[in-house]
């Protein structure tokens, strides 16, 4: 079993979290570690590895500053493929449950990779990707999440993981473009194949650009026509 002796920072951690880190760890793994300063989830051997469910932006801080004392970082973050809608009461009695219409993919991934695209390129980073099963708890609260009519997120929990998707160096990213992109397109053509909205498209854009990945190649209507950066 891994060591388990530290429990730094376990208290306040939530279900998905919590989940993933025991599903994740192996024999020998030791859990809530400090390293220069910072407490990471996971340590196997030399390799840190650290989950993140959401935000990646409020731990762009704490991953560079790993990366810069030189170690070995693995950024784990699960996107759930399926996801079932569960529905609490103020007591937590469910109300109702059903299943999401919107399906994870892995291209998902840069609504929090753009801020901080640029690590990718880092040797001692990678990113794994966990295609998950989730639930997602709601409870109703007047005058907040208006876009979910006060239902409010209160927990998600982890039924299942169904695989994985490493990107170890920059060029991986390029690979979560669809096959059906046009040798040069636009972000609305990548919304499109994509079958995701305008916005994610854009920031798929905007974290290529950064690695070098794509470049701009002239201009379709009003947006920036794109092509692949072909390497030498």
């Amino acid at each position: 079993m891994p060591d388990v002796a530290s429990g730094i920072g376990t208290l306040r951690e939530k279900p998905l979290h919590a989940s993933l880190k025991r599903w994740y760890a192996r024999a020998g793994d030791r859990i809530e570690v400090a390293v220069d300063g910072y407490v990471v989830d996971l340590v196997r051997g030399d390799l840190l590895l650290e989950i993140q469910t959401r935000g990646f932006s409020g731990m762009r801080p704490k991953v560079a500053a790993l990366l810069a004392g030189g170690h070995r970082v693995r950024l784990i973050h699960p996107i759930a493929v399926d996801r079932w809608i569960v529905k609490v009461d103020a007591d937590g009695a469910i109300l109702s449950r059903r299943r999401s219409p919107r399906h994870g993919i892995p291209a998902d991934l840069v609504s929090e990779l753009v801020s901080f695209p640029d690590l990718l390129a880092h040797p001692c980073l990678e990113v794994e990707l966990l295609m998950t099963v989730e639930e997602e708890w709601r409870r109703h609260d007047p005058g907040r999440s208006w876009r979910r009519h006060g239902w409010t997120i209160v927990e998600r929990r982890l039924l299942d993981v169904l695989g994985s998707t490493a990107l170890t160096h920059p060029g991986d990213l390029a690979s979560l473009l669809p096959a059906a992109i046009p040798e040069a397109f636009t972000t609305a053509d990548l919304a499109a194949a994509l079958a995701r909205p305008r916005r994610t498209a854009q920031q798929m854009a905007y974290c290529l650009r950064k690695l070098g990945l794509i470049h701009a190649v002239g201009i379709r209507g009003r947006s920036p026509e794109y092509r692949l950066v072909t390497r030498g």
